[in-house]
């Protein structure tokens, strides 16, 4: 994997990390009574998002939304699958109990997360099914038209 996509990984992250804390801050400054505070860490929130779109674009592209579907489903699976059942295990080995109850209630909701995704993608392949064919419908009348000409 070259230097610039590992770089691009790791600013991402950074950026969508940024993003999630400063949100988080938003709301103590907020419940601590600090407005003026939760205002300016939401508005940087928002500037770290545009952040990581940026890279996300350079690493992903404008993907169609079949293929941002299938990513989240991707997404979601290896979160159930990998990422929170080896927290949750190295959480069982330190007897980290909160850590522990943590990871099983995420596995469950990304179950839940690619479940809904796989749903999401059944219904919108009907829909580019039924695209497909009208475009096709539509370039054969087209051609039909050239020809004729």
């Amino acid at each position: 994997m070259s230097v610039t996509i590992k770089n691009l990984e790791a600013a991402f992250a950074g950026e969508s990390q940024a993003h999630t804390k400063y949100r988080y801050f938003a709301k103590m400054a907020r419940a601590q009574g600090f407005e003026d505070v939760a205002k300016h860490f939401e508005h940087t929130a928002d500037q770290e998002l545009l952040h990581a779109w940026g890279h996300l674009e350079l690493l992903i592209g404008k993907p169609d939304v079949k293929h941002c579907l299938e990513m989240a489903i991707e997404g979601e699976t290896h979160e159930f699958t990998i990422m929170y059942p080896t927290m949750k295990a190295e959480a069982v080995a330190e007897g980290n109990g909160l850590a522990v109850a943590e990871a099983e209630q995420q596995i469950e909701e990304s179950k839940e997360h690619a479940d809904e995704f796989k749903a999401v993608l059944a219904k919108a392949e009907k829909r580019f099914n039924a695209l497909a064919k009208v475009e096709q419908r539509h370039a054969e009348a087209y051609q039909q038209v050239w020809e004729s000409l």
